[in-house]
């Protein structure tokens, strides 16, 4: 072979084989950040073309029994692991918070134009199967002046293991007695009432084609879908509407997370905070065997924690308050 012909059947290999350096990063887990893992992921190969992270968004506990079988490289829950759960997992994971955002209620509803108004007795009112109608006169009370349809509630839920339904059940455990003595609060719950769907864009695809249908989801699937979706009566007795500065006023409200940044910030007080808000997290295993794979992952959770947070506002989350990035670079740092 001449000299020629081996160089270039070199340069053939080479491109096939990639950069000797290349890292593939697997994560499983929520859905409800999976619009920003999927920006992030994308922006991230295009700046750092030697690492590529595959994420399968099925559901925090999905996310959270991948982790322990050891099928990937990292976890993704809205819901921070028990105790038992980390106990079970090989290698000790580590909670990092990557975004905040909030769970809404979303409707379809004929005729109503303006955003309903629930306050939480009458969320768990329905998804305990006692607010049948939706003219229902504890509706009809949140909602004064409203012209209220006798339509038949829909409930949706969520039928996979799910971070979003622990945080709805979270917030309904505190704001209904009987919520939490009947239902309680975790990814996967024993449903009073209503109809199963998976996955955020699940619940959100069967609200909106089904009429007089309800529904939880994260914000972004209901904007996205273009739905309507309503206020909720905080904890100081105030309707507020799902925002940027609403689920940011909740974090900033409410007390704060464990030094582990595990911990739930449902039902904040402050006027302004939005009572269904919550701290998203990534499982990261606390080492790794393979030095270049904990770095890629490290490098990324550093740009996660710094020029990533500026998609959040775009695609309808809250940015992380400075103190959370500020402990999470430290906690990077104990990754070995």
């Amino acid at each position: 072979m001449s000299k020629l012909a081996f160089t270039g059947l070199a340069a053939v290999l080479a491109v096939v084989a990639g950069p000797a350096s290349a890292q593939h990063l697997t994560g499983a887990g929520a859905t409800f950040p999976a619009p920003i893992y999927t920006k992030w992921f994308s922006e991230y190969k295009t700046a750092h073309p030697d690492v590529q992270i595959n994420y399968q968004p099925n559901g925090s506990a999905g996310g959270i029994k991948a982790l322990t079988d050891g099928t990937v490289d990292f976890g993704a829950s809205d819901m921070p692991m028990t105790d038992a759960q980390i106990k079970d997992v090989k290698v000790k994971p580590l909670h990092f918070p990557t975004v905040l955002g909030g769970v809404v209620l979303t409707y379809n509803l004929a005729g109503v134009s303006a955003p309903l108004k629930f306050s939480g007795d009458v969320i768990a009112g329905m998804y305990l199967g006692e607010i049948k109608k939706w003219n229902d006169p504890k509706i009809a009370a949140d909602n004064p002046g409203v012209k209220l349809p006798g339509d038949e509630i829909v409930i949706v839920h969520r039928s996979d293991g799910s971070g979003t339904t622990f945080v709805f059940a979270d917030y309904l455990s505190k704001v209904s007695p009987t919520w939490k003595s009947k239902v309680g609060a975790n990814t996967s719950i024993s449903w009073p009432t209503g109809v199963g769907q998976p996955k955020n864009d699940g619940v959100a695809g069967f609200v909106k084609q089904t009429p007089g249908a309800i529904g939880y989801v994260e914000l972004i699937y209901a904007v996205e879908n273009k739905m309507s979706f309503a206020q909720v009566k905080n904890a100081a007795g105030k309707y507020v509407t799902a925002s940027f500065d609403s689920v940011t006023q909740a974090a900033a409200n409410s007390k704060d997370l464990a030094p582990d940044f595990r911990g739930s910030i449902t039902n904040a007080a402050g006027a302004g905070s939005y009572p269904i808000s919550t701290y998203t997290w990534l499982l990261i295993p606390s080492h790794f065997d393979d030095a270049a794979k904990k770095k890629a992952i490290t490098d990324f959770l550093s740009w996660m924690i710094g020029p990533g947070q500026k998609d959040a506002q775009s695609l309808s989350y809250a940015t992380l308050p400075k103190k959370i990035t500020d402990l999470e670079k430290k906690q990077i740092a104990e990754i070995k």
